[in-house]
């Protein structure tokens, strides 16, 4: 994992919490739940299974504009992204991301005519990069404590994830609708 570049490092984070809080808009307000993130580094997306009778597929229709908030507690890591949204249909880009796990839903496997995609392209990301170790952080409180300076609990950075020029719909991608 990279700590010096910081869109190397929001991917890295992506990577590894794997499952996140989605927050979608809707006439009420805001509405977040959990999923399972299914990051494309190369494609400079995150793509998510779900249900095309799901609230969250009208709510992304309507209000393209998503949050997407990861945790790492383990190690400290806290990773808010804004990112635009689309509905993605399309049964071989399902199967690229497809997980055996998604069969509980899916009885019927990427081609379950009630499959459908989600695909985030983040535009800002803004992480948390703390210490790791507990022990690290108690240590830092009895420093501030007995120096009376802040105490060190990590970095903020805030970084604008610059996506590749598109294209036409590759293959991989497919068509978004």
């Amino acid at each position: 994992m990279s700590k010096n570049d910081p869109i190397d490092r929001v991917w890295d984070i992506i990577e590894t919490a794997g499952v996140c809080m989605l927050t979608t808009q809707f006439g009420g307000g805001l509405r977040a739940r959990p999923l399972e993130a299914r990051p494309d580094r190369d494609a400079g997306a995150i793509f998510f299974v779900t249900d095309i009778h799901s609230p969250k597929e009208n709510e992304i229709e309507a209000a393209p504009d998503v949050g997407l908030v990861f945790i790492n507690s383990s190690s400290n890591v806290y990773l808010s992204i804004t990112g635009r949204a689309s509905v993605v249909r399309d049964p071989e880009r399902t199967k690229v991301v497809w997980r055996k796990t998604d069969e509980v839903w899916w009885p019927g496997g990427p081609d379950d005519p009630d499959v459908s995609l989600l695909r985030i392209e983040p535009v800002t990301a803004e992480l948390w990069d703390g210490p790791a170790s507990s022990a690290v952080v108690a240590f830092e409180f009895a420093k501030a404590r007995l120096t009376g300076q802040q105490p060190n609990l990590g970095e903020n950075r805030k970084v604008t994830v610059k996506m590749k020029a598109a294209g036409p719909a590759s293959p991989a991608l497919g068509p978004k609708s």
